[in-house]
């Protein structure tokens, strides 16, 4: 039977376990794919923990890359043997082959290859949404700051390569020199290393005091109060993830004070929940990285017996780029 990892509990990287598990025919709606390469995110350290909780038992990952062996009834747009990516609810990718909804699934043009396409669906869709359609009231326009948490991460990195593509001014935030130097090689205008900068203080000096027009920070607790700083008046704060903790309670009638300001939390699932919406930023992404404009760094991969090891080394941030487990 083809293997998978799951958990049975929600805790540490010890709950992730290499389970063999039967996987059936493709329903209406569904295809089977086999997969080539399965990519690795913080949300999966999310559903491990219980922060997203899920139905246990539960097999991880939302991202994947391979070859369709099976279409259910009324899948029109894939057929068997094609090469296929997705960024997908529910989760499920950290397996050999599984069954799942094909609205999400896309065809994978040849060009791409599996690694990479496991590697940037989830993260490159990620930022597309962000940069494309998580827009201050007032637009973006080329020549803007925005500020990126996380700069040299799965998403950061791709982000800082479209927005240079965009024509905007990214300013980015990494731990540590080699990873603002990785952001910087990857089009970041300004790099600020939060441990040892003051980023608010380092914004406003790049920006001759005025701030950014948005920040993306999947941070959460720990940026959240400076990154409201960090913004013009009418700013957006958008908020896509917690990799520091969840955001605690706020109240609404501090953004006045603070220029006004605009708050909003973003999940990838909202904006691919149709296949035309999925399709048409899939196209988007297959573009930017067929164009070279954008290119995908995979820097670490893992057997897939060896997830939990590949937690332990996101959890402690070890990684840059994209990780993929290799089934």
């Amino acid at each position: 039977m083809p293997r998978a990892i799951q958990i049975t509990a929600f805790g540490g990287p010890e709950q992730l376990q290499l389970v063999d598990l039967e996987v059936g025919q493709p329903g209406p709606g569904e295809v089977r794919i086999r997969h080539q390469a399965c990519g690795l995110n913080f949300i999966d350290v999310y559903q491990r923990t219980g922060l997203y909780p899920n139905p246990l038992p539960l097999t991880l990952g939302m991202e994947g890359a391979g070859i369709i062996e099976a279409v259910g009834e009324g899948v029109m747009h894939l057929v068997v043997g094609d090469r296929a990516a997705y960024a997908s609810n529910p989760p499920g990718s950290y397996s050999e082959v599984r069954v799942m909804p094909a609205k999400t699934v896309v065809r994978l043009p040849d060009a791409i290859d599996f690694d990479t396409a496991a590697g940037m669906m989830l993260k490159g869709l990620t930022a597309q949404y962000l940069l494309k359609k998580t827009l201050p009231v007032q637009g973006l326009q080329a020549g803007d700051h925005v500020l990126f948490h996380a700069a040299a991460g799965g998403v950061g990195l791709i982000a800082c390569q479209w927005a240079k593509a965009l024509g905007l001014q990214l300013i980015g935030t990494a731990g540590g020199a080699a990873k603002c130097a990785l952001a910087l090689e990857h089009g970041a205008a300004h790099v600020i290393d939060y441990t040892r900068e003051d980023f608010v203080a380092r914004v406003k000096d790049i920006t001759g005091g005025r701030g950014v027009k948005v920040v993306y920070d999947s941070v959460g607790k720990d940026t959240w109060d400076g990154s409201l700083n960090c913004l013009q008046p009418f700013g957006l704060m958008a908020s896509f993830g917690n990799a520091s903790g969840p955001v605690p309670p706020f109240a609404p009638g501090m953004l006045g004070p603070k220029g006004s300001l605009y708050v909003t939390r973003q999940t990838l699932f909202t904006h691919i929940n149709t296949r035309e919406a999925t399709q048409l930023m899939a196209d988007d992404l297959f573009e930017v990285v067929s164009s070279g404009a954008v290119k995908i760094r995979i820097d670490q991969r893992y057997d897939l017996a060896d997830a939990a090891q590949a937690h332990r080394d996101l959890e402690a941030r070890k990684t840059t780029g994209s990780t993929v487990l290799m089934p």
